[in-house]
């Protein structure tokens, strides 16, 4: 029993220790936190000019409220009156602030990964044929820049 459960245990810190867990990690917590800046932005910079252009809408209070139990309309002052109150909402408005987030942290991470892929393609140059020694090759599986001695990528894990 306890070989086992040792077994286990190495087997899952090597899995966790591996390069791409981590990366995958602090990416999630680097995201979350990106996530966070993302919807302050839109809910504190972006959604009041564009609410006072159009109007002085407040998009947090764009919502619409469904009949009751007795089948009646209720009109309430703001979103939260409505909640406070247990009705039942349908909130397009906080859905049109989610969206606006969710293009701006799209094309953010658009931007970011254009730019790491530009980054590999320059460091990933093949050798050219005048050179006399070439000391990288790149992985047939993952694209990744490896010596050329390799023979198995340390990315991807790949048999070269």
């Amino acid at each position: 029993m306890f070989n086992f459960l040792k077994k286990n245990l190495d087997e899952f810190k090597n899995f966790a220790m591996r390069g791409n867990v981590m990366d995958m990690a602090i990416g999630i917590i680097i995201g979350a936190a990106f996530g966070k800046i993302v919807n302050s932005m839109v809910d504190d910079i972006i959604m009041p000019p564009l609410g006072w252009i159009l109007g002085r809408v407040d998009f947090t209070n764009l919502y619409l409220t469904l009949p009751n139990a007795d089948g009646k309309f209720e009109h309430f002052a703001s979103l939260e009156a409505a909640k406070s109150a247990g009705a039942v909402t349908i909130n397009y408005g906080l859905f049109i602030n989610t969206l606006i987030s969710f293009i701006i942290v799209a094309f953010s991470v658009f931007l970011i990964v254009k730019a790491v892929n530009k980054l590999k393609d320059a460091a990933a140059k093949p050798c050219e044929p005048t050179e006399e020694v070439c000391t990288t090759k790149q992985c047939p599986r993952c694209f990744s820049t490896i010596d050329i001695k390799a023979t198995k990528c340390p990315h991807c894990t790949a048999d070269i």
